[in-house]
């Protein structure tokens, strides 16, 4: 049987449904192309993940931003952003209750790779990262309020000190927007300074309301290219070392010294906000930059993709786990009751100090998701028999399974 039959899901719908997953990682701007960038590794490609959640029908119970069922909850309304391990403990967690739910609806429970665990979390980690389309009539409000009017032009109406927007709106994604703000940044204070104009802040939905705006003011063919998560992390590193980030900002596992910790601060924000936060602080950080002697730095919207990327990157494996904290666990959570460890415990599952396969976080969570389905009907029908995780427990879990030697 194909995995799509036993999905119960026909040709036209499961692709309707993946492709429906796919956009809701790319809601609020109609894609016309995806701008090149070297390929994530293969364990957060969010995009990906969002074919899994449509494919595997996870979109039959969830939603995403209301797009999908509505057996479960709206997975892309959370009240902050959840790292790796959340999203895992939330997996683990409701097992029991997915499971029940599953088979009153009569869908078959889906098997999940380690590549699919890794992909679908990542695509339920990146999707608050998005933000929902801007008012075009209160972002021009915004765009007169704020007095770019004076110096900028916009659809043929508007100042002409500064350059035309129209091409702004042309490509009117988030990151393209910060990266525009931030290399004429310096040129605009001098400007403003010498008309007498205040610089202007602003609030994130000011700022999704004026690229509403901007889009809507704009008459040609627009682009509509996209940066998306996750980028590359790891040329998002290289640029915040190389660039000089790192001396005010601070590394991985130091504390910052001249400004806030961006790794924090990127996960309460979404790209627009990213980015308005981004134009609000430039005259401090260019002050704090000179006293220090770091050039100004000019980014291509690639590059601060993956700067965003990195930032968000090292809130997705926020907890680190401990395995001797692991160990205890096991026994805590009533694991050996089936497994065994070392020969000691249950005959029912496998010795858990003798896995197979768990390379990876994600190997470790979907192993744990595809086991659930050998006691789904003692879960659902003992109570207490469950046990449940917090996320630095799984964690903690996984850091123990991983630490474990496979058979030879």
């Amino acid at each position: 049987m194909s995995k799509k039959n036993a999905l119960g899901l026909g040709a036209r719908d499961g692709a309707w449904r993946a492709v429906l997953c796919l956009a809701a990682i790319l809601l609020f701007l109609p894609l016309r192309s995806i701008i090149a960038q070297a390929p994530p590794e293969p364990a957060v490609n969010a995009a990906a993940g969002s074919r899994v959640f449509g494919a595997k029908g996870c979109v039959k119970c969830h939603s995403i931003k209301g797009l999908g069922g509505s057996e479960g909850p709206d997975l892309g309304h959370t009240p902050r952003l959840r790292s790796f391990y959340d999203l895992a403990a939330d997996m683990w967690n409701h097992g029991p209750e997915m499971v029940e739910r599953m088979r009153e609806l009569d869908i078959q429970r889906p098997h999940l790779s380690p590549q699919e665990t890794g992909d679908l979390i990542a695509f339920l980690f990146t999707v608050e990262y998005f933000d929902p389309p801007g008012d075009p009539g209160a972002g021009e409000a915004v765009f007169n309020e704020k007095r770019c009017v004076l110096c900028h032009q916009v659809g043929g109406v508007g100042g002409v000190v500064g350059p035309d927007l129209n091409r702004l709106g042309q490509t009117p994604s988030p990151i393209q927007v910060a990266t525009a703000m931030w290399n004429h940044g310096p040129a605009m204070a001098e400007s403003l300074r010498e008309r007498g104009i205040v610089r202007p802040t602003f609030t994130g939905e000011e700022l999704i309301d004026l690229i509403a705006y901007l889009k809507a003011a704009t008459e040609g063919p627009q682009d509509e290219s996209l940066y998306v998560l996750p980028g590359r992390a790891a040329e998002g590193r290289r640029l915040f070392m190389e660039r000089g980030c790192s001396r005010c900002h601070g590394s991985p596992g130091e504390s910052a010294q001249e400004g806030p910790d961006l790794a924090e601060r990127a996960a309460h924000r979404s790209l627009t906000e990213f980015a308005a936060a981004m134009w609000n602080k430039q005259p401090r950080m260019l002050r704090a930059m000179s006293a220090r002697g770091i050039q100004e730095i000019q980014l291509q919207p690639a590059e601060m993709a993956d700067l965003v990327a990195y930032l968000y990157s090292l809130r997705y494996f926020a907890e680190s786990g401990s395995r001797q904290r692991g160990r205890q666990l096991v026994r805590q959570k009533g694991c050996l009751g089936c497994h065994s460890l070392n020969g000691q415990g249950g005959s029912a599952a496998g010795d858990l100090s003798r896995p197979e396969g768990l390379n990876s976080p994600a190997s470790v969570i979907s192993a744990l998701w595809n086991h659930t389905v050998i006691e789904e009907e003692q879960a659902s029908t003992e109570e207490g028999f469950w046990p449940i995780f917090r996320p630095s427990e799984m964690a903690d879990l996984t850091a123990f399974l991983q630490s474990q030697e496979p058979p030879r």
